[in-house]
């Protein structure tokens, strides 16, 4: 009998329990439509946040409550985006690509290392090294940390240690922004071709001694660009892309190619007056 009781309370407590969790779900479910796991299986997962979500399975939630269009995933390919359309019944939509961009140009031919770093060949780790032995303190380091963490392999080192970002696979995922402890990469629409190769805050022959391509902070590119296009902000040109800026008549009279025009086939295009650079070699100050 004094088993008997212990055993009893126990199975009625069990009951009340079971029967409390019972009422809770039938109280506190929530609907949650089906096509949300259809959906998020038609996407890339990715889960690169280019389209504006942490991830693929809020999109897809996003995508089925109406608040977005197929056409804002930049990663999937045409055929799924369509797909998504279909299956759902909206609108493809359209959303303007949106690219990286490198806000320097000094690579080692260009630009002084004014000593040599050893150590983790990181930008990372670098640069906590009296900011990575380069002498213009707000340029590119070139160990490829913004290489290392693009999943998509849109950005690969040049022969002169510069990232160079291939608009085709990228997908604006924002983890080189997040990786280059400079500070040099930021995401445009790819329409933004007028591009400031440079971020360096000095001018003159400040700029010059330590990189052939930095910009002087001259002014011309301003005073050629139309309706207060450009403007000079601490010594850096400023595009306001709000203003017609398809025009490359900025870039012509700038003497060291510090802006640029950025094509789709040819690459980054120079103005007509731009030092030409014919070094292959590293512009050091000789240390070994």
């Amino acid at each position: 009998m004094s088993i008997f009781i212990p055993i009893l309370t126990l199975g009625l407590l069990t009951l009340a329990l079971a029967g409390l969790i019972a009422v809770a779900n039938k109280k506190l479910y929530v609907y949650e439509d089906p096509r949300i796991d259809q959906v998020e299986d038609m996407l890339p997962h990715a889960n690169c946040g280019a389209c504006g979500f942490p991830g693929c399975r809020p999109f897809a939630e996003a995508l089925v409550s109406g608040q977005v269009l197929p056409g804002k995933c930049s990663v999937s390919s045409d055929a799924g985006r369509a797909a998504i359309a279909s299956f759902l019944g909206v609108a493809l939509g359209a959303e303007e690509k949106r690219v990286a961009r490198l806000a320097c140009n000094g690579g080692i031919n260009v630009a002084i290392n004014q000593a040599y770093y050893k150590g983790v060949s990181t930008c990372q780790a670098a640069t906590l090294i009296s900011g990575g032995g380069k002498a213009c303190s707000w340029g590119c380091l070139g160990y490829g940390d913004c290489e290392v963490v693009c999943d998509f392999d849109a950005i690969s080192m040049n022969e002169f240690g510069i990232p160079v970002v291939d608009i085709k696979k990228c997908t604006a995922c924002g983890d080189c922004v997040e990786a280059c402890p400079k500070m040099l990469f930021s995401i445009h629409p790819i329409s933004h071709r007028l591009w400031v190769a440079c971020k360096s805050l000095e001018a003159g022959d400040e700029v010059l001694d330590v990189c052939d391509v930095g910009c002087s902070a001259c002014g011309k590119c301003a005073m050629d660009a139309e309706d207060n296009m450009i403007t000079m902000v601490k010594n850096l040109p400023v595009i306001n892309y709000s203003k017609n800026h398809k025009t490359q008549d900025p870039i012509q009279r700038c003497p060291t190619g510090a802006i640029v025009w950025l094509d789709d086939k040819d690459g980054l295009i120079k103005g007509k007056e731009a030092k030409k650079i014919i070094r292959k070699g590293s512009r050091n100050m000789g240390y070994s």
